[in-house]
């Protein structure tokens, strides 16, 4: 299995250079320019889908408890704190070690979804 998901935002330009430059993603598809703007970028299997919407949105409503937290698994935590740190970005949430094992931090996107990066589940 891996992750598809696809967001909406009113700012293709700013979700295109946070996936990019922030969080490493490649543009695999760029339709910016078309009436209703579109782009698509990769990382590992994770694959996320941007469409442009004009819509007005309450970016706290995307947060937790009421919202969704998207969680990206990744092999080295602290290179991507790192990353993150590096390029300026705000993030939410200190590095933190939960009671399940794992160590993660948060971080919001341009369009207000709230991630959480943390290290992968050892098997």
């Amino acid at each position: 299995m891996s992750l598809r998901f696809e967001i909406f935002t009113s700012d293709l330009d700013a979700v295109v250079a946070f996936y990019t430059r922030v969080l490493g993603f490649v543009l695999v598809r760029d339709e910016r320019a078309a009436p209703v703007g579109y782009v698509a970028l990769d990382r590992d299997d994770v694959h996320l889908g941007a469409a442009y919407r004009d819509d007005p949105v309450d970016r706290s409503a995307r947060r937790p408890p009421t919202g969704i937290e998207l969680v990206l698994e990744v092999d080295d935590l602290d290179a991507e704190h790192d990353r993150v740190r590096a390029s300026g970005w705000p993030i939410e949430g200190s590095r933190q070690d939960r009671p399940w094992g794992l160590t993660d931090f948060r971080i919001l996107d341009p369009a207000g979804h709230y991630l959480r990066i943390t290290n992968r589940a050892s098997a």
